[in-house]
């Protein structure tokens, strides 16, 4: 096994951020739910326990026996994390006065300290929390404080346990990084080691003695999970795996063609499946965002079982499930509130009886683009926009229809296009186009007109946990509002979306 920090999860929007500042160090990671605590094997090198929205003085807030590796482990809270070790030994722990959110400056700080070592004075640090430690328990010393926090760091003596009042995963911490870099790296002694290449080498040999022999059957989505996934399980067993992809009648202009076109390029085995009017059929009358997704993935399992009995011995189903999918799945109090169904997540129907192989399911979606390189990937796969599972579908809002569909279709072609040929598509996450439910007037010529409005939508991101919308130029967003009213019949208004994750979502539906 790979050494590797754990984090336990405590609940906070900011854990999976932690994640991904420690991979970035190039060391291994996972996260825990906080009352689902993995075996402490030899492997673990240190534990981060995370933030929370709780507070540690309300009735049955989250905790974990610490007592089980304290002082065998370094230890890292961060916020609510420190809060709790604050607590549970004696300390105390009481609203803050002002409720602290943003930007801090540490004005006393010990940078002799293991921890903080490298850091400068007035270090600027992310502040999100609603509790103050007021008093630290005996044994326990003060590293650092704010104007207002006087706890902003802490140890405790004769151990390598330590919290910490900020969030160092956050951009806005501005050493944050060197914070964690002397903690994971330092402190727990990791070597960083975890790089691409290591990941294709162990998840190959990994793949070859779990499928053996068998035959593994995978459907591809034409995105870069699914493609990394598939590339790593065909260099690991070759032509036992058959891809398929299915045509849903709701992809982007052209997109079946070309994606198939690529695949056969990179040697995969893969049958093309035309199933668009079996999806339109299901989605007719159809207007609720989660009954279009259940209606679409029910219509793919139906298609794809279809597919995976005409070939023999298929003992594997394969899926690009990616990490954030199943954090998402799993919260720290049971199942999450349902902002949107994972289509790569929830298991399959029984009548499928196949076992389920996920090569990519420990991998942030940056790292699975890293891999696809490492496997020479097409560029044009890898820097692929990411796309919903449900396609168009959801970006239609209200009843779907052929006519909406392919309206859609030539709106986004026109967007994405132009992404391209301003040499902006690289510069935006994820792009695309949505077909409201609302008419409005227009004047074209000398008539007057009542038809469709369309939204536009662009957004960056790391890696789609939160997001901001991108500052297109206003030039550019003239053409495409220009282009797309003249060149798309029932389209008369073009409108850009500004909200940004949180509080919006990147899709609308």
């Amino acid at each position: 096994m790979a050494q590797q920090i754990l984090i336990l999860d405590f609940g906070s929007q900011y854990t999976q951020l932690i994640a991904r500042r420690v991979r970035e160090l190039n060391v291994y990671c996972e996260i825990h739910p906080y009352n689902k605590v993995p075996e402490i094997t030899t492997d673990i090198k240190g534990i981060i326990l995370s933030g929370s929205p709780c507070s540690v003085r309300d009735e049955g807030s989250p905790d974990v026996n610490t007592d089980a590796f304290r002082g065998k482990l370094p230890l890292l809270g961060v916020c609510y994390g420190a809060q709790l070790l604050a607590s549970k030994y004696g300390g105390e722990v009481l609203p803050s006065t002002i409720r602290e959110y943003g930007r801090a400056n540490l004005d006393h700080i010990d940078l002799n300290q293991d921890l903080l070592k490298e850091m400068t004075y007035g270090s600027q640090v992310w502040m999100s929390h609603g509790d103050t430690i007021k008093e630290l328990p005996a044994g326990f010393e003060v590293l650092a404080g704010t104007e207002s926090v006087r706890v902003a760091a802490f140890k405790v003596s004769g151990e390598k346990t330590y919290g910490i009042q900020f969030h160092p995963e956050v951009t806005h911490s501005l050493e944050g990084k060197i914070l964690l870099h002397n903690f994971v790296v330092g402190i727990c002694g990791c070597s960083q080691d975890w790089t691409s290449d290591i990941f294709i080498d162990s998840t190959v040999a990994s793949l070859k003695k779990k499928i053996g022999a068998d035959k593994v059957v995978m459907g591809l989505s034409g995105g870069v999970d699914s493609s990394v996934a598939a590339t790593l399980i065909h260099r690991a067993i070759g032509d036992q795996l058959t891809c398929v992809f299915v045509d849903n009648g709701l992809l982007r202009k052209n997109e079946y063609e070309e994606v198939l076109d690529s695949y056969m390029h990179l040697g995969l085995n893969v049958i093309g499946v035309d199933s668009k009017q079996r999806f339109y059929d299901a989605l007719v009358g159809l207007t609720d965002p989660e009954a279009k997704r259940k209606a679409i993935g029910r219509v793919f399992i139906e298609v794809f079982d279809d597919e995976a009995h005409k070939i023999d011995g298929v003992k594997w189903l394969g899926q690009g499930t990616i990490y954030p999918d199943v954090i998402e799945s799993v919260s720290v109090k049971g199942p999450s509130a349902t902002i949107k169904s994972h289509h790569n997540v929830g298991g399959l129907p029984d009548f499928m009886k196949l076992s389920v192989v996920e090569p990519l399911n420990t991998l942030f979606k940056d790292e699975v683009r890293e891999v696809g390189r490492a496997l020479e990937i097409p560029e044009k796969i890898i820097g692929r926009h990411p796309f919903p599972g449900p396609g168009l579908a959801i970006r239609i809002l209200g009843d779907i229809t052929e006519e909406k569909v392919k309206i859609l279709q030539e709106v986004d072609y026109i967007f994405i296009q132009g992404l391209k040929e301003h040499g902006l598509y690289d510069q935006v996450w994820q792009a695309g186009a949505i077909l409201l439910p609302i008419q409005s007037v227009g004047v074209m010529g000398d008539e007057r007109t009542y038809e469709k409005v369309v939204a536009l939508r662009a957004v960056g991101s790391v890696d789609g946990m939160t997001a901001d919308w991108i500052h297109l130029p206003y030039e550019f967003l003239a053409k495409m509002s220009n282009d797309i009213i003249n060149r798309v019949k029932g389209v008369n208004r073009v409108v850009y979306d500004i909200s940004s994750k949180p509080p919006a979502t990147i899709e609308w539906e």
